[in-house]
C-alpha cells in the first residue's frame, strides 16, 4: 500500500518532520518552542534539547545534554515527551514515562533540570507515578502547578514541597481537568491558568456526580470480564455542572465566578485571564449551543459582565483556539472569529463590546494564525476560490482588503506555524499529486529561506491520481468531488464504483492535499485493479463556503447531507464508463452513519456498504455533539429519529458489512447491537466483524491493522467485482 510504500522510502519521515514543526495540539503539550527573537526553535534531537537557527540549520547548539538528563545514580538520559522552557530559560521542565487518557498520552512524570544549579529533579514524588499532568511553571520560573488524581498542586522549586490547592478531587469531581464529553467534543484537556502575576490559579471544576457511567465490557485482558466506567452523557442526559474559580497560589479558599445562569445547563468551553491579574474573560454557550456570551469576571469578588452576546438559528461553535486569547492594544481589544454576516470573519472586540469588521467579503476565514502588532499585520489561512484549498493571507489589523501571501505556484494545502516575530514561518506545502515538503519562509514576502526538498526516492512512488470536479445535483446543489480512474481506464467500458463519505460537520474528504485517492484500509491499488474510487463534500462539511453551506442541516443530520451525497451520485452514475450495477460505499464513524443511511434510504443507488464504528442510532451518542447540530429532547426528538440509520434498517437490500471495536469509548459497541437486533428483526442477512477490546480507530492489538484491510478488501472484491466489463 502507498503507506508502507512511504515508509520504505523515507517520505513520511519528511512529513513528520514538517508535522512536528507545526504546533501540536496545546491542550496536549506546547507548541513549537521559539526563541525569544523568533528566528530560532528548541527541539528533541537524539535524546537532548538543541536550538536551531531557522535561518541557518548549520548552527545548532544544544541545551540540554543527555548527561544532564541523566538522573543521578542511572545511566541513561530519561526520555523526553514534551518540554518547556521557563520565561527567563534558565530551566526546562520536562514530562516523561506519559500514559494515555482517552486520546492523547497526557498524564506523566514531571522533572526540571535547572541550567544555572545544574540540577535535576523530579515533581510530584509523593504523587502516583504517571499521575502529573499539564505541568506548568509560574511566570517567574520558581514554582511548577500540575494537575494529580483530578487535584490541583503547585509546587516550590527551591524547597521542593507541594501544596494541594484543592482537595476534593475524585473519579467524578474534576479539578483542573475534564470529563470524556468536554474533552472529545470541545478540546478541552489542560484546565487551569496561572494569573500574570503569578499570584493565583485559575481553573475549571466539573462535578460529574450525576453523570451516568457507560459500562465498557473488557472480556480480554483478564479471566474474568471487567466493567470499564466513562462518564458518557447521552443525548437527552444533563452535562457535568461547570464553574470556573480562583485560588491563591499559596493556598486558601476558592472564589466562584459568578457565571449567570444554571451551571448544569450551559457549557464552558474557554477561559483565559483577561490580560490582566484581576479578570477572567470566558466564553459560555448555552446547552443549545445557539447562543455564545463573552464574559468578563472579576477574580476577587467573582462579579461577572457579559460583553458580547451573539445567536444563530443553527449552532455556534467554540472558540477555535483552546488555549490562548489574542488580546490587541494593551489588551483593550481582542480578535474574535464570527460568522454573524454569513461568513466566518475576524472582528476586533473591546471590553466594552463594540465590535469592528477587520475582514470583509463573501468569504471564510478558516483559522486565525497570527498577529504582528508593531507592523499592523493580521495572518489567517483562506480559500476564497477553492474551498478544497487552504492559502496563507494577510490584512491590515485595523482592518481592509485581505491580501494573499502564499505565491500562485503553491495550489493546494498549505499550512503555517508563524514565528512570535511574525517575520519567519514554518511552512508546509501539498497537494494530492505533490508529496509533502516543508521549507522555512521569510513574512510577508514568503521568500524562501531553507528546506523544501523532497527526497530522490519519493519521485519514483506510485500515487493516486485524483481528478478534482464539481457535480450539480438536481436540487441545485453543486458540489466539489474527486475521483480516482482506473488504471489504463477506456472509457468505453464499464467500471465498478466506490464512494468514499464522511458526510458531517467534524471533517471534509475533498481536499487538495497529499494522499487525497488514496485508500489505507484497501489491501492493493483499487486503480489497477479496476475501480473507480470518488468522494463527494456533501452540505455540513466545514468547508469555506459560507455560513449557510456548513449550518444548513441543522435539525437534518442523516438526512439532508444523505441526500446530497445520493443525488451527488446519481449524476455521477450517468456517466457511460460507470457500472450501476456495482456501487459501494464506505466510511468510518460520521462517516459509517452516512454509508448505513446512503444504503437503507437509497437502496436503488448503492448495492454494497462497509460501515466503521457508526454511530446507529443519534439518541445513543453523546450530548455536546448531537445536540448541538439535532436539538434538545424531548421538543426534538423526531430530528434525532429521523437522523438515525436504525430509523431505515427494513430498507436493507444490498451487501452490508457491519465493523466495530467492543472497547470504543466514543461510538459505543451498543450502536452495532441495537443495528443487528434490527436487522434480524427485519430479516436481513449481513455481515458482521467484531474487535475484541478495540477502541474507535480499530488499531490496537497485533495484527489489527492488517486483518481490517484484509476483511475490507476480500468483502469489496466479494460483492463488489473489480475490473472492467
Amino acid at each position: 500500500m502507498l503507506k508502507q510504500a512511504l515508509r520504505k522510502a523515507g517520505v513520511l519521515a519528511v512529513f513528520v518532520q514538517a508535522l512536528l514543526l507545526q504546533p501540536t495540539l496545546a491542550q496536549v503539550g506546547p507548541g513549537t518552542q521559539w526563541t525569544k527573537d523568533g528566528y530560532a526553535y528548541m527541539h528533541v534531537q537524539q535524546d537532548e534539547i538543541v536550538q536551531t537557527d531557522l535561518r541557518d540549520p548549520s548552527k545548532e547548539v544544544t541545551l540540554v545534554s543527555k548527561a544532564m538528563l541523566t538522573p543521578q545514580g542511572q545511566t541513561a538520559p530519561i526520555k523526553v515527551r514534551r518540554f518547556s522552557f521557563s520565561d527567563d530559560g534558565n530551566k526546562v521542565l520536562i514530562q516523561t514515562n506519559t500514559k494515555k487518557v482517552w486520546r492523547y498520552d497526557t498524564r506523566g512524570d514531571f522533572w526540571v533540570y535547572d541550567i544555572n544549579a545544574k540540577s535535576f529533579k523530579q515533581l510530584g514524588k509523593d504523587r502516583p507515578a504517571s499521575s502529573l499532568m499539564f505541568a506548568k511553571f509560574s511566570p517567574d520560573g520558581t514554582r511548577v502547578a500540575y494537575v494529580s488524581e483530578h487535584n490541583l498542586f503547585v509546587e516550590d522549586l527551591a524547597a521542593g514541597t507541594n501544596k494541594a490547592l484543592t482537595t476534593d478531587g475524585t473519579d467524578k469531581l474534576i479539578n483542573g481537568t475534564f470529563d470524556w464529553v468536554y474533552e472529545e467534543e470541545l478540546d478541552c484537556r489542560d484546565g487551569f491558568r496561572w494569573s500574570p502575576d503569578g499570584k493565583s490559579l485559575a481553573y475549571w471544576q466539573l462535578d460529574a456526580t450525576k453523570t451516568k457511567n457507560y459500562l465498557m465490557l473488557n472480556t480480554t485482558d483478564a479471566l474474568y470480564p471487567f466493567t470499564v466506567p466513562v462518564e458518557y452523557p447521552v443525548v437527552g442526559e444533563d452535562p457535568s455542572r461547570c464553574r470556573i474559580g480562583v485560588v491563591p497560589a499559596q493556598g486558601g479558599a476558592t472564589k466562584w465566578m459568578d457565571v449567570p445562569g444554571d451551571a448544569v445547563q450551559h457549557y464552558i468551553p474557554r477561559m483565559e485571564w483577561a490580560a490582566n491579574s484581576n479578570e477572567l474573560i470566558i466564553q459560555q454557550l448555552n446547552r443549545r449551543q445557539n447562543e455564545s456570551k463573552i464574559i468578563l469576571c472579576t477574580a476577587s469578588t467573582g462579579a461577572s459582565k457579559a460583553i458580547s452576546t451573539e445567536t444563530d438559528k443553527a449552532w455556534i461553535d467554540a472558540k477555535a483556539e483552546a488555549v490562548g486569547w489574542n488580546w490587541i492594544e494593551g489588551g483593550k481589544r481582542f480578535l474574535w472569529l464570527s460568522e454573524k454576516d454569513g461568513w466566518r470573519h475576524i472582528y476586533a472586540l473591546s471590553r466594552g463590546g463594540q465590535e469592528k469588521l477587520l475582514t470583509k467579503g463573501n468569504y471564510d476565514v478558516i483559522s486565525l494564525e497570527a498577529f504582528n502588532e508593531k507592523e499592523g499585520v493580521i495572518y489567517f489561512m483562506a480559500s476564497p476560490e477553492n474551498a478544497t484549498q487552504t492559502y496563507l493571507y494577510k490584512v491590515a489589523l485595523k482592518g481592509g482588503n485581505a491580501e494573499r501571501v502564499t505565491p500562485k505556484d503553491l495550489a493546494g494545502t498549505n499550512g503555517y506555524d508563524i514565528s512570535p516575530n511574525g517575520r519567519i514561518a514554518l511552512h508546509t506545502f501539498s497537494n494530492s499529486s505533490t508529496y509533502p515538503v516543508s521549507d522555512v519562509v521569510s513574512l510577508p514576502e514568503h521568500k524562501r529561506l531553507n528546506g523544501g526538498e523532497t527526497p530522490a526516492q519519493a519521485r519514483s512512488l506510485k500515487l493516486p491520481k485524483p481528478e478534482f470536479f464539481q457535480v450539480k445535483t438536481v436540487d441545485g446543489i453543486t458540489m466539489d468531488g474527486w475521483m480516482v480512474k482506473p488504471t489504463n481506464f477506456d472509457a468505453t467500458k464499464k467500471y465498478p464504483i466506490v464512494f468514499y463519505v464522511y458526510g458531517e460537520p467534524a471533517s471534509q474528504t475533498v481536499t487538495d492535499r497529499f494522499g487525497t485517492g488514496a485508500n489505507r484500509l484497501y489491501n492493493g491499488s483499487m486503480a489497477d485493479d479496476g475501480y473507480i474510487y470518488v468522494s463527494v463534500e456533501n452540505r455540513g462539511a466545514p468547508a469555506p463556503k459560507g455560513r449557510e453551506w456548513r449550518k444548513s442541516v441543522y435539525h437534518k443530520l442523516g438526512q439532508l447531507n444523505i441526500r446530497d451525497q445520493a443525488m451527488a451520485a446519481k449524476e455521477i452514475l450517468k456517466r457511460p464508463y460507470v457500472d450501476t450495477t456495482r456501487v459501494a460505499v464506505w466510511g468510518w464513524s460520521g462517516g459509517g452513519s452516512s454509508t448505513l443511511n446512503l444504503l437503507f434510504q437509497y437502496p436503488q443507488i448503492y448495492k454494497t456498504g462497509i460501515s466503521i464504528a457508526a454511530v446507529d442510532n443519534q439518541l445513543n451518542y453523546d450530548n455536546i455533539y448531537q445536540e448541538r447540530y439535532m436539538g434538545l429532547l424531548p421538543e426534538d426528538r423526531d430530528y434525532f429519529v429521523k437522523g438515525s440509520p436504525l430509523n431505515y434498517a427494513q430498507n436493507l437490500r444490498g451487501h452490508l458489512l457491519l465493523i466495530h471495536g467492543t472497547g470504543d469509548d466514543n461510538v459505543h459497541y451498543n450502536n452495532a447491537e441495537q443495528m443487528i437486533n434490527a436487522l434480524i428483526a427485519n430479516n436481513k442477512p449481513f455481515q458482521l466483524m467484531a474487535y475484541p477490546n478495540r477502541t474507535h480507530s480499530i488499531s490496537e492489538g497485533e495484527g489489527t491493522s492488517r486483518h481490517l484491510a484484509t476483511t475490507y478488501t476480500q468483502f469489496l472484491k466479494e460483492h463488489c467485482p473489480p475490473g472492467a466489463r
